[in-house]
């Protein structure tokens, strides 16, 4: 078996180039979609169960395909998965946007496509995260987890924010059209990615015998999701992650799904001023990705986490009480830069634990227990604000992240974390999952 050749660490490649590049494109449509449509629905409706309920139907095939969709991760080649998955959603989101211009787009079918393009979603991010450790190297992961995440948040939130609300009040389908030509661009750029991305065998044990057997050899696709699951709830460090992030995501995605009721009866702003709120999260986002790895590697990945999880709890209290679209702009600015932190640090540590034949099936279990969140989230906000007022679910938010925070504070401390950095140094076989360039 060939090897790949020792990288230069003071970049990151150009392969991983093109990777960032479909998911920066991937991510303007992405944003422009998830602008338009609550603008959409609420152009129809001001129950907030049914504003809600679209977040929900974003967000329950997370919950419905993310643990098998790992496996499926594990199984194939990645980079061809994702070209495929692209191609797909070009044609359903063409399918809405046209439908919006003749006059036969309704909610029932925003709600199906939401549904359908997020299923691809799912897969699409867990692939995508497996291919990180195979196009950098091991030191540079934090590096380019900033990268990608400071290019989702620039197209997703800078410029697809006031964009979408400029699009559409020109015609609602605008959004979603735009969406299927990024969708085409992502396509193309992932299918330049030069190598073969399937996950290796596992690693053999001393006398030549497997640890494991390669990802569906022969078994049963419960079989491979089970071992996924085995390997996480071993790892505390990783498991404790994984559930504070689904139990944060119940209160994070309920307040924004109904952000947009939010802005409208208290911040009295109209669809640009709702997407700026996004902008403003997202200008904190570039920030936090640009100096993220320097940053993390100063305050430690213990700090990091546990500053965020009292950021996110600031964020409920100023929504909650606050009737000031400015004060508010201000709040999701900070969250944006806590926000990119703790995606550098949660996935670089996710990926330096992880063995590589592994890497579909724990991303997608973080994916699925944070998805889970998410469902319930965007429904039971809704219910709640209909039934006890606009601000309700911001202040169950506040008391959600209190606890979070007090429940998980001694996990992540310093000896824990610095112990987990040393047990990812690297192995023998463990930075050669993926060669690019190989057949």
């Amino acid at each position: 078996m060939s090897t790949r050749a020792e990288p230069d660490n003071r970049r990151l490649g150009s392969e991983f180039a093109k990777l960032w590049a479909a998911g920066t494109a991937s991510a303007l449509g992405s944003g422009l979609a998830t602008i338009a449509a609550p603008l959409f629905i609420a152009s129809r409706t001001t129950d907030p169960l049914v504003v809600s309920a679209g977040f929900g139907a974003a967000w329950l095939p997370w919950l419905l395909f993310a643990l098998p969709g790992g496996v499926l991760v594990d199984r194939v080649d990645r980079r061809r998965l994702m070209v495929m998955i692209d191609g797909i959603r070009v044609v359903f989101m063409a399918v809405l946007g046209t439908a919006m211009l003749t006059g036969w787009a309704n909610i029932g079918l925003l709600y199906a496509v939401l549904f359908l393009i997020n299923t691809g979603e799912v897969l699409f991010r867990s692939a995508a995260q497996a291919m990180v450790p195979a196009l950098v190297p091991r030191e540079r992961l934090e590096r380019a987890n900033g990268w990608l995440a400071g290019g989702t948040t620039l197209m997703s939130g800078i410029i697809a924010g006031p964009f979408a609300g400029l699009l559409f009040g020109i015609a609602a389908a605008l959004p979603f059209l735009a969406n299927a030509g990024t969708y085409a661009a992502s396509a193309i750029l992932i299918g330049l990615v030069a190598g073969s991305y399937r996950a290796p065998r596992a690693i053999p044990a001393e006398g030549g015998k497997d640890l494991g057997e390669a990802p569906g050899s022969g078994r049963s696709v419960w079989a491979d999701l089970v071992e996924g699951l085995r390997w996480l709830s071993r790892q505390r460090l990783l498991r404790t992650m994984a559930v504070l992030i689904g139990l944060l995501n119940v209160t994070l995605t309920g307040a924004t799904a109904i952000l947009v009721l939010l802005a409208r009866e208290r911040f009295g702003v109209g669809s640009v001023g709702y997407g700026l709120l996004f902008t403003c999260e997202a200008v904190g986002a570039i920030l936090g990705s640009a100096i993220g790895d320097r940053l993390i590697k100063w305050i430690t990945a213990t700090w990091t986490i546990r500053i965020g999880l009292l950021i996110e709890a600031s964020l409920y209290l100023v929504l909650a009480t606050t009737r000031s679209a400015y004060v508010a702009g201000l709040a999701f600015f900070v969250f944006g830069i806590h926000a990119a932190l703790w995606t550098i640090a949660a996935s670089s540590l996710r990926q330096r634990l992880t063995p590589p034949e592994m890497l579909g099936r724990i991303g997608s279990s973080n994916l699925f227990i944070a998805a889970g969140g998410n469902c319930v989230g965007a429904l039971m906000a809704g219910a709640i604000a209909g039934r006890f007022g606009i601000t309700a679910p911001y202040w169950l938010g506040l008391a959600v992240a209190i606890a979070v925070s007090a429940s998980t504070w001694r996990v992540f401390n310093r000896a824990a974390v610095a112990e987990a950095y040393d047990l990812a140094a690297p192995g023998p076989g463990r930075d050669s999952e993926v060669r690019p360039g190989a057949s």
